[in-house]
């Protein structure tokens, strides 16, 4: 299962830099994270200050 972005998102940006494949980007308004290329690892939950990040 892919994570997803809840509309708690700061739009800090700490999850994209801790996504080792990329699959999280600057989105309208929050970040968003690609389904197709995520590989579910949780690094991107883990860094979010907001607890934005969970897994669908």
């Amino acid at each position: 299962m892919a994570f997803v972005i809840s509309d708690a998102c700061l739009s800090c940006g700490a999850c994209a830099g801790a996504c080792p494949v990329g699959a999280i980007s600057e989105g309208d308004g929050q970040f968003v994270i690609d389904a197709d290329t995520c590989i579910s690892c949780g690094s991107c939950a883990g860094s979010c200050p907001a607890g934005a990040i969970s897994e669908e």
